[in-house]
C-alpha cells in the first residue's frame, strides 16, 4: 500500500507521448484519468510533466535529461511520490527512484493500492494481495541494493544481499502459491453456488462497464440495494449480487462487478478471475456506459477488450447508456444508436428509462424454463441425479419401474432428456396407490 495511511500525499504525474500515437486516448485524457486515480488513492496532484518521444527509454522511460529536470522541480516543491502513466520495468523503477530520490509508482502499482484500500471481503483481499505480490516479485532486487554483494566466480558465494534477496523471493513465491490455492477453493464454492442458482431457475445478469460509469448506482436503483456509490474511480471493489423481479414476474440475480479501466494490469485480470467468473457464467451482460463522458466510445472499447480477455465477449449484451440526465438536451447522440440500435438510455440517479431497461432484460432472458413431465427408469440413477442438477424440481412421484418428475428445464437441457419426456400435461396424471409424493417448497 503505497499511498495509504500517509495523509494527503503530494504527487507529480509523468507521461510519455509517443510521436506515433494516433488513437482516441490522447496523453492529456490519460493524465486526467491518472489524476482521478490519485485522488481515489488519497493523493493530491501538485504538478505534471509530459515528454514527446520517438520510443520509450529502456533505462528511465523518459529521457534522462527530462527525468532530472522533473526531479529538480519535485525536490523544490516537496513532492512525496511520482506516478508514471504506464507500467515501468524493474530496471526503470530502480533508476527513476535514484533520479527522483522519492517514491516512484507506475499506473499498475497505483491501481493495486486503490484496490488494497477498497477490498472488504476475504476473497477481495486475497485477490488484491495476489496481484500485489505478482507485481512485486520481479522488483524485489531494488529493496536490497544497499546490502553487500560479491562478484560471481569459482569459489565465491553470493553476499548478504543475495542471500536476503533469495530468501524473500522464496517467501513471496510460497505466499503466492498459498493464495492461489485459497482462491481455487473460492472458485469451487462459487461453482457450487452457481449450480444451486441454475437448479432454482434463477438466471444471472452481470453489470459490467468502465469504472465510474454508474454500475453500483444502477444496481441500487433496480434492486433497492445499498451498495456504496461515489463519483470516484473504483469506489466499490467487491461484487454484490441481489435478486431482481422483472415485470414478467421472472426472478433474476443481478450482479455488480469491479469496474474496468484502460491499461488494466494483466495480473489484476488473472488475480480477479474468481470474481470475473460471475461475468463469464452470466446469462446476460448489462454494459453500462457513461454517455456524458467525452471519451465514451473509447471507454466502451476498453471494456470490450477486457471481456475478450476473459472470454465473455460473445455473451448476450444490453448496452445501457447511463447518465443521460447530464446531457444538455436529454438526448443520446445519434452516432451511438447507429452502432447500438437496441441500446437503452437511462439515468440510474433519477430513474429515467429504468422501466424500459427492465422490459429489455425480460426480453433478452427468454425463453424461460418450461414445465415438463419426465419419467426415468430407476436404473438410470445417473440421469435422475443429472435432472436434479440442472432442473428445478416441482414435484416427484416414485412408481414400481420409474421415477416421475414435474420439472422446470431450459430448452437446451430438454434435449438431454428428450426420450424420457412425457407429452401429456403433468396435471392430468393422478397419484398412484402406494406411490411416494414429494413437493418441493418455493425457494425463498
Amino acid at each position: 500500500m503505497e499511498l495509504q495511511n500517509r495523509g494527503l500525499v503530494r504527487v507529480f504525474l509523468v507521461a510519455a507521448e509517443l510521436k506515433t500515437q494516433a488513437n482516441g486516448w490522447q496523453t492529456r485524457d490519460s493524465l486526467e484519468e491518472l489524476a482521478q486515480l490519485v485522488a481515489s488513492a488519497g493523493g493530491k496532484v501538485v504538478g505534471e510533466g509530459i515528454q514527446r518521444v520517438e520510443a520509450l527509454h529502456p533505462a528511465t522511460f523518459i529521457g534522462r535529461g527530462k527525468a532530472e529536470e522533473f526531479a529538480a522541480w519535485c525536490r523544490h516543491n516537496r513532492v512525496d511520490s511520482v506516478v508514471f502513466d504506464d507500467e515501468l520495468t524493474p530496471a526503470q523503477h530502480r533508476n527513476l527512484e535514484k533520479v527522483f530520490q522519492c517514491r516512484v509508482l507506475d499506473r499498475t502499482a497505483l491501481i493495486l493500492d486503490i484496490f488494497a484500500q477498497r477490498a472488504r471481503t476475504r476473497e477481495g483481499k486475497l485477490q488484491v494481495e495476489l496481484a500485489q505480490l505478482q507485481h512485486l516479485l520481479p522488483r524485489l532486487t531494488r529493496y536490497w541494493g544497499h546490502l553487500s554483494r560479491q562478484r560471481g566466480g569459482i569459489g565465491l558465494r553470493g553476499g548478504e544481499g543475495e542471500s536476503q534477496l533469495e530468501a524473500d523471493r522464496r517467501r513471496v513465491q510460497d505466499r503466492i502459491a498459498r493464495i492461489q490455492q485459497e482462491l481455487e477453493d473460492v472458485r469451487r464454492q462459487r461453482a457450487i453456488q452457481r449450480t444451486a442458482r441454475k437448479r432454482h431457475q434463477y438466471p444471472l445478469a452481470s453489470i459490467v462497464g468502465y469504472t465510474n460509469a454508474g454500475k453500483s448506482t444502477l444496481l441500487n436503483a433496480l434492486t433497492g440495494a445499498s451498495v456504496l456509490a461515489e463519483d470516484k474511480l473504483f469506489a466499490t471493489l467487491d461484487p454484490t449480487t441481489r435478486r431482481l423481479r422483472l415485470p414478467t414476474r421472472q426472478e433474476v440475480l443481478l450482479s455488480d462487478t469491479v469496474g474496468f479501466i484502460r491499461k488494466l494490469p494483466h495480473q489484476l485480470v488473472e488475480a480477479f478471475k474468481a470474481t470475473l467468473e460471475e461475468v463469464t457464467e452470466a446469462d446476460l451482460l448489462l454494459h453500462v456506459v457513461d454517455i456524458s463522458h467525452p471519451l465514451a466510445e473509447e471507454q466502451m472499447a476498453a471494456v470490450e477488450t477486457v471481456l475478450k480477455e476473459i472470454r465473455a465477449a460473445d455473451k448476450p449484451t444490453i448496452v445501457v447508456f447511463n447518465k443521460v440526465d447530464r446531457l444538455p438536451r436529454q438526448e443520446v447522440a445519434a452516432r451511438f444508436y447507429e452502432k447500438h440500435p437496441h441500446a437503452v438510455a437511462v439515468s440510474a440517479l433519477t430513474g429515467q428509462g429504468l422501466p424500459t431497461l427492465l422490459e429489455e432484460i425480460g426480453r433478452n432472458l427468454r425463453p424461460a424454463r418450461q414445465l415438463v413431465r419426465v419419467a426415468i427408469p430407476h436404473e438410470r440413477a445417473d440421469l435422475i441425479a443429472r435432472l436434479h442438477a440442472v432442473g428445478h424440481i416441482v414435484e416427484r412421484r416414485y412408481y414400481a419401474k420409474t421415477a416421475r418428475f414435474k420439472v422446470h428445464l431450459r430448452p437446451q437441457d430438454q434435449q438431454e432428456f428428450a426420450e424420457f419426456i412425457v407429452s401429456a400435461d403433468p396435471s392430468d396424471e393422478p397419484a398412484a396407490r402406494g406411490s411416494v409424493v414429494s413437493s418441493s417448497a418455493e425457494v425463498r
